[in-house]
């Protein structure tokens, strides 16, 4: 078993228990420095098998969230992460991934797992999405939005409003968040303050008619580039 910790104050998370999962040593301690951004001192816990995750959250109640790679030694895929998910409900998981597949990700996501992370997305990408999810919020790719009718479909039918219908700046909050920036990172890319930002998503919720993020960004996927504003 492979325990490591960091103490970085760089965000206002304190005293996570965050267990990262992954066969390669490489991708752990990139994980593990995104991570420590995300969430001061936090207790990073590490594992290379299957087996290693079982015997950590075996032991370790209270862990908060595991970043898991479905692809280490010892699990079978989608199999493996179903028992998982049965075994310890209440252990928020992000899977994190090599396959960026619409099939892959949705088969992920529909075990309940809070996140799902393609390893070809940028680290700053990557922090907001974990940032989200310590938040309680999900994070699914931007890309699979536009195949996933599971996904897409969520927002009522009842909703009329069309994409200009929108403010400037309402767009501009939706364009981000579509691109899996939290609100903090939307307030630093528009040069506003974290409660204006709440302020902007509130009533983007509101106007939408949808209940979070997920659906909201499915609202931008199912419009085309040129309603947007230029």
């Amino acid at each position: 078993m492979i325990h490591s910790s960091h103490d970085e104050n760089l965000s206002t998370t304190q005293n996570l228990v965050i267990l990262i999962a992954d066969d390669h040593a490489l991708v752990r301690g990139g994980l593990a420095l995104v991570v420590a951004m995300a969430s001061p001192d936090c207790k990073v816990l590490e594992a290379n098998s299957y087996d290693q995750v079982v015997d950590i959250l075996s032991n370790e109640p209270d862990i908060d969230l595991m970043m898991l790679d479905l692809m280490m030694p010892g699990m079978e895929a989608h199999r493996s992460l179903s028992s998982i998910r049965q075994r310890w409900p209440d252990v928020p998981i992000i899977v994190v991934s090599v396959r960026d597949d619409i099939d892959s990700i949705r088969t992920a996501m529909a075990t309940g797992v809070s996140g799902y992370i393609p390893k070809s997305l940028p680290p700053n990408v990557t922090l907001s999405a974990i940032k989200l999810i310590l938040e309680g919020g999900i994070y699914v790719p931007p890309h699979v939005l536009n195949f996933d009718n599971n996904i897409a479909t969520s927002i009522p039918d009842t909703q009329k409003i069309s994409f200009t219908e929108l403010t400037r700046r309402q767009q501009d909050v939706l364009k981000l968040m579509q691109s899996g920036l939290s609100n903090q990172n939307i307030g630093d890319e528009l040069g506003l303050t974290l409660p204006t930002v709440k302020m902007h998503v509130s009533a983007l919720f509101k106007k939408l008619g949808v209940k979070n993020r997920t659906e909201a960004v499915a609202f931008y996927a199912k419009h085309p580039d040129d309603d947007v504003y230029t």
